[in-house]
This record gives C-alpha cells, sequence and structure tokens, in this order.
C-alpha cells in the first residue's frame, strides 16, 4: 500500500555526535599534519552516505573531490580512473591518460597535485569504496602512508560494516555508525511528516524501523496523511518486504540461490520468537538436509558476514536483515519453509514448536490445529513466554468464532506483554473487537489493558481499566478479578489517592474458577509468574470447538478439596486498614504476608509482601523480600516484571540508607524500564536516582533525573514519582545553602490540604521542610510541620521518625529550652536503627547549634563524627559544609582525599561506575538523561586522570577502589 503524504528527504543530519565530531577533527588534522584519514562503516541505511555528503559540503579548507558510483563490471583501476576524472573536472579539464600498475601504488598525491595544483588541502570523499575494484583500493590505502609533503590531503571513505577490517585500509580510523537513538530518529520523523504525526503513529514508526533512517524515511512515505494522523489504521504489516528490501537487499541479491533458501530457513525459525538470540542450528540443518541442501550452502551468507554460526545457533547480523530475508519471500515459500520446519521437528517433545511452525504453513481457519495449539501453550511446557504469544496469536488467526478468537488475542497480548514486548501487546489488543465479546473475555482484555496502562501510561486511565475488568470477572473468575483489583490498587497508589485505594480493595465475593476440564482440577504445581494468562488460556482451551463447552449433569465432576485462604486476602485487608489510619489492626494480616513470603518463590506475591514490610516499617525485611523477587524474577526471565522489582528494591534500599546498592538497583531498572517499554516504571527509577544524587551531590544529575521523572509523572498522574522527584530537588538545595528554595519546593507537597504530596511520601520529607523552613524564618509552619510529624511517628511506621522527630523538635525549640536534651536524644534514638546519612546529618545540625552557643569544644566532636560519616555515605557537598563549620570553631579539618576515583567529579564518577558495571555509552547517556557525546566526553576525561587506557582497566580500577573503600 502507497499513498501521497507530502514526504520530503531531510538534508540535515540527525544524531551522530560523536561521528560528526570525528569527521570535523579530520578537516582540523589537515592543518598542523600533511595527511588524515577516516573510515565511515555502517549496515545499510543508517546514512554514511548522508554523512560523507554532508562533511562535502562543511568542508571550507579547499577543494573536494566525490567521484561518482561506479559501474559494476568494473576493470583494475576504475576506481582511480573516476576519481582523476572528477579532479580533472573541478579545473574543466578532460583527465589525461595515465596508466597504473608495475606495483607503484604511491602516485595518488602526486597525480592529483598535477590536476589540481594549489597548497590549500583536498578532501577526497569517497562512497561506498568496498565497492571499488581491489587495485583502486590499495592505491587509497597507500595514500594515507605517504602523504604529499606539498599539499595536506583528507581521505574520508564510506563502506558496508561488514568490509570494515579491509587489509587496504589497515591502520585507519573507522567510526562505526549505529543505529540513530529515539530523540534523533523522532526528529527526522518530525521532518519527513511535516509535524502532523498522532504520537501513537509515532511510537509505533519509530519501534518498526528500530533507529534506521532508511527505513523510517520508507515508512513515512508508505502511508498516507490519514494514516499518519491516525485516523486511518496503519496497514498490516506496517514494513512490507519491499520496503526493507530496497534497504538491504543489495547485500542479499548477489548470493546463490541455496545461500539464500537456507536463510529463509533460519528467519522462519526465528519468526516464533523474534528476539530470541538465533535460530537454533539443529533445527535449521535437519530441514536443510531435507530439502536437499549441503551444510556449506550457509558459507556464503557467513563469508559476507549476514549471519553466524557458532555451532547451537544461527544468528543474523541484525533484526532488520532477518525480517528482510523473511518477508522480503513471497507467502508461499515462507509456508514451504514452515511446513519444513514443522516436518523435522519431533512432535511428542516439542509439540508446541511443531503445532506452531505447521500453523504458520496453513491458510485459512483451522479449529482443530487453533486448538492444539491452545492446549500446547499451556503453561509448564518448556518454552519462551513470546513463543507461548505467537502460538496464542496464530491460534486466534485461525479461530473463525469471534468470541474464542478475543480471548485468545487477548492471552496472547498478556504474555507478550509480560515477557516485555508492549508494542507486541498493543497490536493484538487493538486486534480484539470492542464490545462483541461475553463479559467474562471482556474482563480479560481489560485486565490486560490497565495492566499495561499501570506501567506506561496515564494511571487514571489504568485504574478505571482494572476496576472494570475485576466487575466483568467477578462471577466468572475470582482470582483474575483480584488480580484486577490489586492492579487497580496499585495505579491508585502511584496517583497518591487514598480513597481510591480503599475502593479498589473493597471485600469482593470469591467464587470459583472458571470451569474447565482440563485446568479445573489440575495441581497447579510451582508458583506460576503467568498464571493470569493461565486462566486466560484455560477459558479457550476447549478441543476442536471454537471455545469453551459447560459439561451438562450426565457428566459428573469431581469435586474439588476446599481451598485454603487466598495468600492476597491477607495482603487485601491489611493494606487497605492501613490506609484506613488503624495500624493497630493492619499489623496482623500483613506479618501473615510477610511470613509466608520466607519461603515463597512467587515474584508477584514476594514484591507485594515488600509493600506489605514497607508499610509496617520494616525496612530490613522490604530489602530482603524484594531481594528475593529479583532473584526469582531473573532466574525466570520475566522482562516485564523484573523493572518493577528493581523500582521496589531500590526504594527500600534508599529508605534503609543504602544509597549506593539503591543507585545500583535504580540504574539496572532504569536500562530494563527501557527495554520493557515501561516509562512510569523508568520515571520512578528516575526520581530514585535524584534522591540518592542529592546525597552524593550532583547536582546536574539532581536536576537531571527530576527533570526526567517529572516529565513522564505530571501528565500520567503519578503523584509519588512528583513528591519523590521535587524531595530530591530540595535536598539537594538545602546541602547546597538554599533553604527559601529548598522550603518552597517542599511547603506545597508537605502542607495538609488539596494540593499536597503523596500521602505515603510526603511525612518522609517533612523533616526536610522543617530544617529549610526553620533557616528562612517560617518558624510558625516549621511548628505546624512538626505536630504533625509528631502524629505520624507515634504510628511506628518509618524507624528514622522518632529520631527525626526528636531533630525536628531541637530545632524549633527556643534558644535557650531543651534543644541540647532534644539533639542528644535524637543521637541515642539513631543508634537503634540504621542509617548513617540521617545520623549524620542530625550530628552537623547539634555541632552548628554547639558552635552559636560558644561550646567550641562540642561542637568539635559533633562535626568531626558527622564528617567521617559524610564521607563515608559518599556525600561531598554535606563533607564541605561539616569542613566549613570545622573551620568555624578554629580546627582545620583534612582535605578531601586526593588519588584514585577522588580525582573525578560527579558526573565522571557515576560514569565510571556505570561503564565499570557493563554499561555502553549509549546505556550511561539512557541512565544519566544526558546525551552519548556528553558520556564519550567525561569518559576521554576519566581515562586520562585515571591512567586507563581500557574498560576492562577502569572496571579493575573501580572494583578495587570500592572494595577498598577508597569511595570519594
Amino acid at each position: 500500500m502507497t499513498g501521497h503524504t507530502g514526504v520530503d528527504s531531510p538534508c540535515r543530519i540527525y544524531g551522530r555526535t560523536t561521528e560528526l565530531a570525528a569527521v570535523a577533527a579530520l578537516s582540523d588534522q589537515l592543518r598542523p599534519q600533511r595527511v588524515g584519514a577516516l573510515l565511515l562503516a555502517a549496515e545499510p541505511g543508517l546514512g554514511r552516505s548522508t554523512l560523507l555528503a554532508g562533511a562535502a559540503r562543511e568542508f571550507t579548507l579547499g577543494p573536494v573531490l566525490r567521484p561518482r558510483p561506479l559501474p559494476r563490471n568494473l576493470r583494475p583501476y576504475d576506481g582511480l580512473r573516476a576519481l582523476l576524472g572528477e579532479a580533472a573536472g573541478v579545473r574543466g579539464a578532460a583527465p589525461p591518460p595515465v596508466s597504473f600498475g608495475a606495483g607503484r601504488t604511491d602516485e595518488l598525491p602526486t597525480l592529483l597535485r598535477q590536476l589540481l595544483p594549489g597548497g590549500e588541502p583536498l578532501l577526497v570523499c569517497v562512497d561506498d569504496v568496498h565497492l571499488w575494484d581491489a587495485p583502486s583500493r590499495a592505491v587509497l590505502g597507500a595514500a594515507a602512508r605517504h602523504p604529499d609533503p606539498g599539499r595536506p590531503i583528507g581521505l574520508l571513505l564510506s563502506l558496508a560494516e561488514h568490509r570494515a577490517e579491509e587489509t587496504e585500509f589497515t591502520g585507519w580510523t573507522v567510526v562505526r555508525l549505529g543505529p540513530l537513538d529515539d530523540n534523533a530518529a523522532a526528529a527526522l520523523l518530525r521532518d519527513l511528516t511535516g509535524g502532523c504525526l498522532d504520537p501513537a503513529v509515532r511510537v509505533e514508526l519509530l519501534s518498526e524501523a528500530e533507529g534506521n533512517p532508511a527505513v523510517l524515511t520508507a515508512l513515512a512515505q508508505r502511508l498516507t496523511p490519514d494514516q499518519l494522523g491516525g485516523r486511518r489504521p496503519l496497514p498490516r504489516p506496517l514494513t512490507d518486504g519491499g520496503a526493507l528490501w530496497a534497504t538491504f537487499g543489495s547485500r542479499l541479491a548477489p548470493l546463490p540461490p541455496p545461500a539464500r533458501q537456507f536463510l529463509l530457513l533460519a528467519a522462519a525459525a526465528q519468526e516464533p520468537d523474534p528476539d530470541a538470540a538465533g535460530a537454533d542450528a539443529s533445527l535449521v540443518l535437519r530441514a536443510a538436509r531435507k530439502a536437499g541442501l549441503d551444510p556449506a550452502a550457509l558459507d556464503p551468507a557467513e563469508a559476507a558476514r549476514l549471519v553466524h554460526h557458532d555451532g547451537d545457533r544461527i544468528t543474523f547480523a541484525g533484526s532488520l536483515l532477518r525480517r528482510t530475508v523473511y518477508s522480503g519471500a513471497p507467502s508461499s515459500q515462507r509456508r514451504a519453509a514452515h511446513a519444513l520446519l514443522a516436518s523435522v521437528i519431533d512432535a511428542d517433545r516439542f509439540r508446541l514448536r511443531h503445532l506452531l511452525h505447521l500453523a504458520l504453513a496453513v491458510r485459512g481457519p483451522d479449529a482443530v490445529l487453533a486448538a492444539g495449539l491452545v492446549d500446547a501453550a499451556a503453561p509448564g511446557t518448556p518454552t519462551s513466554g513470546m513463543e507461548r504469544s505467537a502460538a496464542l496469536s496464530r491460534a486466534a488467526e485461525l479461530t473463525a468464532h469471534g468470541d474464542a478468537r478475543t480471548a485468545r488475542l487477548t492471552a496472547a497480548a498478556d504474555y507478550a506483554r509480560l515477557s516485555g514486548h508492549p508494542r507486541r501487546a498493543h497490536l493484538l489488543l487493538a486486534a480484539t473487537r470492542e464490545g462483541a465479546s461475553p463479559a467474562a473475555v471482556q474482563g480479560r482484555t481489560e485486565l490486560v489493558r490497565g495492566s499495561m496502562a499501570l506501567r506506561d501510561g496515564p494511571v487514571g486511565d489504568a485504574y478505571q481499566a482494572l476496576l472494570m475488568a475485576a466487575e466483568r470477572l467477578d462471577p466468572t473468575d475470582a482470582e483474575a478479578a483480584l488480580e484486577a483489583r490489586m492492579e487497580a490498587m496499585d495505579a491508585a497508589w502511584a496517583a497518591g489517592d487514598a480513597a481510591a485505594c480503599i475502593a479498589a480493595l473493597a471485600e469482593a465475593p470469591l467464587a470459583a474458577p472458571p470451569r474447565d476440564s482440563a485446568f479445573a482440577y489440575a495441581p497447579t504445581g510451582p508458583a506460576d509468574p503467568f498464571s493470569p494468562v493461565r486462566r486466560v488460556v484455560a477459558s479457550v482451551r476447549s478441543g476442536p470447538h471454537p471455545y469453551p463447552q459447560t459439561q451438562t449433569q450426565s457428566q459428573p465432576q469431581p469435586q474439588p478439596a476446599a481451598a485454603p485462604r487466598h495468600p492476597m486476602l491477607d495482603y487485601r485487608a491489611g493494606l487497605r486498614t492501613a490506609i484506613d489510619g488503624h495500624l493497630s489492626e493492619a499489623e496482623p494480616p500483613l506479618r501473615r504476608v510477610l511470613d509466608r513470603a520466607r519461603h515463597d518463590d512467587d515474584p508477584t506475591r514476594l514484591l507485594r509482601a515488600g509493600v506489605a514490610a514497607l508499610v509496617l516499617g520494616d525496612i530490613a525485611a522490604a530489602c530482603r523480600t524484594n531481594a528475593r523477587a529479583l532473584a526469582v524474577s531473573r532466574s525466570r526471565g520475566l522482562a516485564s516484571l523484573t523493572p518493577r522489582i528493581l523500582e521496589h528494591l531500590a526504594y527500600a534500599e534508599l529508605r534503609a540508607g543504602q544509597h549506593a546498592r539503591a543507585r545500583a538497583h535504580a540504574q539496572e531498572g532504569l536500562r530494563a524500564a527501557h527495554r520493557a517499554g515501561q516509562r512510569n516504571v523508568a520515571a520512578g527509577q528516575h526520581a530514585i536516582l535524584a534522591l540518592v544524587a542529592s546525597v552524593e551531590d550532583d547536582a546536574a544529575a539532581v536536576a537531571a533525573h527530576a527533570g526526567a521523572a517529572v516529565e513522564i509523572a505530571r501528565p500520567h498522574g503519578l503523584l509519588q514519582t512528583v513528591t519523590l522527584a521535587e524531595w530530591a530537588s530540595a535536598r539537594a538545595d538545602l546541602c547546597r545553602g538554599r533553604p527559601f528554595e529548598a522550603a518552597a519546593r517542599l511547603g506545597p507537597l508537605t502542607r495538609p490540604g488539596p494540593g499536597r504530596g503523596h500521602f505515603a511520601v510526603r511525612m518522609l520529607a517533612l523533616p526536610c521542610f522543617v530544617e529549610a523552613a526553620v533557616q528562612s524564618g517560617a518558624s510558625a509552619e516549621a511548628k505546624a510541620a512538626v505536630e504533625e510529624f509528631t502524629l505520624w511517628a507515634a504510628q511506628g511506621t518509618d524507624p528514622q521518625a522518632p529520631a527525626q522527630l526528636a531533630r525536628c523538635r531541637a530545632l524549633i525549640a527556643p534558644p535557650n529550652d531543651t534543644a541540647d536534651a532534644l539533639y542528644s536524644l535524637a543521637l541515642d534514638l539513631h543508634e537503634t536503627v540504621h542509617g548513617d546519612f540521617e545520623r549524620a546529618r542530625t550530628q552537623l545540625l547539634y555541632g552548628k547549634w554547639l558552635r552559636r552557643r560558644r561550646r567550641p569544644a562540642e561542637a568539635k566532636n559533633r562535626l568531626r563524627d558527622a564528617l567521617v560519616t559524610f564521607e563515608r555515605c559518599g556525600a561531598p557537598a554535606w563533607a564541605d559544609q561539616t569542613r566549613a563549620e570545622l573551620r568555624a570553631t578554629g580546627e582545620a579539618p583534612a582535605p578531601a582525599a586526593e588519588g584514585g576515583l577522588a580525582l573525578l567529579t560527579p558526573q565522571q564518577l557515576r560514569i565510571a561506575r556505570c561503564v565499570a558495571e557493563g554499561a555502553t555509552n549509549r546505556e550511561v547517556a539512557l541512565t544519566l538523561s544526558v546525551s552519548p557525546r556528553t558520556v564519550d566526553h567525561h569518559l576521554r576525561n576519566v581515562f586520562a586522570l585515571l591512567g586507563v587506557r581500557s574498560r576492562t582497566e577502569l572496571s579493575r580500577l573501580v572494583d578495587r577502589a570500592e572494595r577498598g573503600g577508597a569511595r570519594p
């Protein structure tokens, strides 16, 4: 499908800051030196030709030579003849006859000087130099080794990524172009469409193109204005084989037919789980042998670096390349490939995979095959969630009955969601029919839709969808209805709506689970992370019939044994009671939730047990329980649940004062959330990182993370995230001696009444507000806040609150009253709980008070203790405040430690730690909300300051320093 869009192909370069800097450095190099050489290597469509053209336009030091593309049938030195012809054309003359050969490869600079006399620098730009003849490439390579003494020459060449190691260019600097980042790709798409683009369509186009500008351009040009604006549905598949072949076909076309057939088998083998680590090599080889293909037929594709065969897997060089091979083949050939694969799979051992390839080989509805796929996709089979999603999706396509089709699409969407593929889940949900199915099927669809919105959308929408799901599921599936209510409570909690939390947790009758002869009385075995999907599969698993058949009285059913109390009922009752303000009544059921969690291996129940621990004020249990949930989630590869677990774990560690651990888990969680498409979870991780940075005194990091958190949180209604981010910014203000700004930030969040902060977070920030209010002269507001905090501390839900309350009372006490005793009480209370940072803040404030009372000896003792603790916590600005107070007492404190990591700025230290943990520059940029160019700049400085030459050396140095306690 094509349509007129008025799409233009813009000439500007998007992103590519590192690559443009390398090209600019080549130009700078020509001034002091006589030669410069740079290779631009990239896969098709990534813009190496555009970058080369831009470099030619921007070069102003002298003439530029850009020979035209060469014909296919090349003779030796045709490339050189084209280059010399271009040089002669600059002067309007015909190129003189020149003979090459005789082993002379160093004559190019001389010939160019003859054709273009002058001493100004010359830039030679050759696009797709890998298509030149070998002798010409050798001459270009020699030109870099034998510079012209009379004229500087720059050589800027582009070539395919798989040819970047050509021997002619050994020793040259190679800049490899990767996919565009999201911001650059969005800018390109905005210019292509003139900004007339629906946000949902933009997200889908960006995801489909995978950062390839040529594919993105082809997609935009394929769609009509109504499709781009979201007024008409998008074509499916969104990227057709023709668009992909136009970009990647040049790499595949030279292959012999047997090699292309081999690649199609490999691409088809991976189609059920496109994101898997390649195709099963043994399966592909068995199918190839049955088709009469010699295993050596794959050799040309390997030689061209299209695939890599490591013995176990056959892996394509990129997912777009695999999609080109698959979608570029005629549908008849794709079906034949799947039939061939199905025929060589052991149907007894790998029933789901066998049936899935069989289903992909047929056309039209097939109720028996669809029912077989649903049966084989049941939990317990050794396969991935995405393969189950593919099986249920294909079963839906083979299903004629609308209700069963919708239920199967919903189940497929939920498996895709849980496997960390929200876009796939959205596409499957979009294929369901609104309002045409029974209430139970609609309820399951709304449950999946609401769960996705909870993690990546307005939480108000998620709340309504989840409550609707619960209402529709109540009569037939109490388990799913309870899960919907728990998720609705999570949405209300994120929004800071206590009344909505209580409403979501209201009692509901627990009806019997859906009747199904296959699942109703079967033992469930170990905890199943896909249990919500399992129930959906149960409801659509019905043999050859299009949807479940209800048993009649003539078919007696066994009576199930009385079920034990549902583990989530205690959680629901305890949390509802706690939110309603009756914490003493909430403790017994929540404590039972925690007790069960000690031996539980269900990550969702463990996650909720972590919440119960926080409500009870048992921070150590919250850390322990969330760590267990993380271990289970990692072992099972739960890509959708892991980001949220990491957020809960990082928050618990933050509450425990374990800032370094909180930072590490929040950074990991941020990357995982971005991979899983969970912006709401990513916003929470940003807020936690901002709070950690407010301790470690990195004002830039606080601003970046807090800004990134609020940018998502405000439009999505995430009041908890907004409160945490504002608290981080205020604490950074307080650290920097800006109490007025801190009080202005925290005042609206901590005061009672409408517009205040999150009900479960605002009290945690109140001690900061009291300190800022006292220092800014707002004593009345400080006293009112302390009165409210007194009630909070009495509830026992925050271990730090009693000590903080004593500190707050000391701050508002009259000069001649009980402040001394209150500070001493606060320090005594700090000793009963973990939290070095808060204790150091109390010591600092106490030291200040003692110094102002002219008690310098006592002040020094308190300030020395605070200084040591701040340094141990990695809080340099707080330590600087303490040193200033010590100097005011007449003591000269030791300067900050020099050498090692202490040489780095806070931002450099963060980047070094991320790199040491294995993150790429792009992942570091994503984590710290900066550009990859900024990361590259800081990393070069880190290498220089620490005297390391590789990321491996840096990792070892950071590990030694931090294990040895040398954290600055």
